[in-house]
């Protein structure tokens, strides 16, 4: 069982250390804190590395510091617990950590499974020791966790993180800049990357407080190439008022960064930057069915474009260099940018382009998503597939599958019912007692009563959300209830809308055609079915789209 020593961190510290049991010579993680900083580490030769740290000033403000040793400890499982510790107590809030993010790598080793077992009693021991302050699986469902640019990345993310500094180093002298697009499904950690680059960017210039002698090759490589770029004016854009609202909170607790350095979309118009990171850019606007067309038209004019310009435009013209998350098969309303001006700007030399592959979110994989997306389209699997490690079924109650939820709840937090427009918003202004949006049968309930943040609001759970209530957000559970505007026949040639169910109605009113309200339906229906982490239940209103997905999601009742 690991042990933790603690000693005071002045001038004395070194030799303290010796006296310890592993000292010297040994792989270790510590912490070194004062009341409102921390500062976590590993070595293999504490003496040493304590003190390189006494002669590090902002270090030398903290004031003690704790070893944790295990006679079972090697270098591999010291690196793991570091970065651990890093993610974990970043999101804890009892302490600002010192730490660059750049401290923080995936490591696969030998019996990996079981060392981390013991992860979480190191963890309690800490919380015994006021090191730490809350439980693990409160801080795994919270928005600082999720968000936190405190990250491990996977090889896929950190592969595409290192071309991106790279490009950036070679264009640093380039006038015109570059525009990177970073194209990636649901759950690929678009947001978490881009969180991560706002963190790791804001230490340009002070990248030698940070560099740790100790790190891995690769993390050096990142600081090193660091060290090539000027300071930059850096934002995140982010288009959607709910989510940008979640990452604001998230960044005035991060050390370095703060809540003006997270921006909508109007709000690049009032300066100009080094670098705009746009997460969700393809949730950017067009000047298509808006609800506030002269704040548009102010800006359209402002850049001096007509009224083809775009939110798009809007950062190309405000920022030297861009970095664009993109998936356009999120695109959910008819005023998102549309897809063939993305297409324009892709097909340009000038243009690089990356692509994130692996599942970060979802237990089920690739698998899963892929699965998914073929079920909502025109070109269903061939047969049912089973997926592994993940709680995918439908359920032929809606109330059975909305109490399941509300029980998976009480397991894990953070789950949540959803549906597509399928009801008006009768309760939008006030909700009245006895009042609801939706039936379905003899049940009834209500659309979210909060629009901003509803995940995290008081009565979630009891509450029906829509699509822009969770975009960008990931649950635990997802229960979806797809309502009478999609549905299922063979002789209507498979999945079909049916238009005077949809309700939407600045999205209907603006689409031309039918097969581009069908093609925003059903992309609202593979986002709403891949932000659950552990499962997603399905429940369809239409018999005959219940009949179809009974082909390739096994029943409640099978379980």
């Amino acid at each position: 069982m690991a042990v933790i020593e603690g000693i005071a961190f002045d001038d004395n510290a070194s030799e303290e250390i010796k006296k310890l049991q592993y000292g010297r010579d040994w792989p270790v993680v510590y912490v070194i804190n004062n009341d409102k900083e921390a500062y976590i580490g590993e070595t293999v030769n504490a003496t040493m590395r304590i003190s390189q740290h006494l002669n590090n000033p902002k270090r030398r403000a903290l004031k003690c510091i704790n070893v944790i040793s295990d006679s079972n400890f090697n270098k591999s499982v010291v690196l793991d617990l570091e970065s651990y510790l890093i993610k974990y107590m970043s999101s804890d809030g009892l302490f600002e950590l010192q730490n660059s993010n750049r401290g923080i790598v995936l490591h696969n080793y030998y019996e990996r499974e079981e060392y981390e077992k013991s992860f979480g009693e190191i963890w309690e021991q800490l919380k015994e020791l006021n090191i730490v302050n809350q439980s693990l699986t409160v801080i795994q469902n919270s928005d600082l966790f999720k968000y936190s640019p405190y990250k491990a990345l996977n090889l896929d993310q950190y592969k595409v993180v290192e071309e991106l500094m790279n490009t950036l180093v070679d264009t640093k002298n380039d006038v015109e800049g570059c525009s990177i697009i970073v194209n990636g499904s649901a759950g690929t950690g678009k947001t978490v990357l881009a969180t991560y680059l706002m963190k790791l960017l804001t230490e340009v210039g002070n990248v030698a407080d940070f560099i740790d002698t100790e790190s891995d090759p690769g993390l050096l490589y990142i600081s090193e190439t660091l060290e090539k770029l000027d300071e930059m004016k850096v934002g995140l854009v982010i288009p959607q008022q709910s989510l940008r609202k979640t990452i604001k909170k998230v960044f005035k607790n991060i050390k370095g960064l703060n809540g003006k350095m997270v921006l909508s979309p109007n709000d690049v118009s009032k300066e100009t930057y080094d670098l705009l990171i746009v997460d969700e850019a393809h949730r950017l606007k067009q000047r298509k069915a808006l609800s506030q067309y002269p704040i548009f038209d102010n800006n359209n004019r402002k850049f001096d474009l007509g009224n083809d310009g775009t939110e798009l435009d809007w950062i190309l013209k405000s920022s030297k260099n861009q970095i664009f998350f993109y998936d356009s098969s999120q695109s959910v309303k008819p005023s998102d940018v549309d897809k063939e001006r993305f297409d324009a700007m892709f097909s340009s030399e000038k243009v690089k382009q990356f692509e994130l592959r692996s599942q970060w979110r979802c237990d089920g994989g690739n698998d899963y998503i892929e699965y998914v997306k073929c079920i909502m389209s025109d070109k269903p699997p061939v047969d049912f597939k089973q997926i592994n490690n993940y709680d995918f079924c439908l359920f032929d109650d809606v109330n059975e599958m909305v109490e399941a939820i509300k029980d998976k709840d009480k397991d894990y937090g953070l789950c949540r019912t959803v549906a597509g427009y399928s009801w008006k918003w009768k309760t939008k202004n006030k909700i009245v007692d006895g009042e609801y949006d939706i039936e379905i049968g003899d049940y009834k309930y209500i659309w979210n009563s909060e629009y901003v943040d509803w995940v995290n609001s008081k009565n979630s759970l009891n509450e029906i959300g829509c699509i822009h209530t969770v975009q960008g957000y990931e649950l635990n559970y997802t229960c979806v209830i797809l309502g009478n505007e999609i549905k299922y026949a063979i002789e209507k040639g498979g999945i079909y809308i049916d238009k005077s169910n949809y309700h939407d109605l600045q999205g209907k009113t603006s689409l031309k055609t039918e097969s581009s309200l069908k093609n925003y339906i059903l992309n609202i229906y593979v986002t709403l079915m891949t932000r659950g982490i552990k499962g997603t239940y399905v429940y369809a209103c239409d018999e005959g789209m219940q009949e179809y997905l009974s082909k390739f999601i096994k029943a409640e009742n099978t379980l």
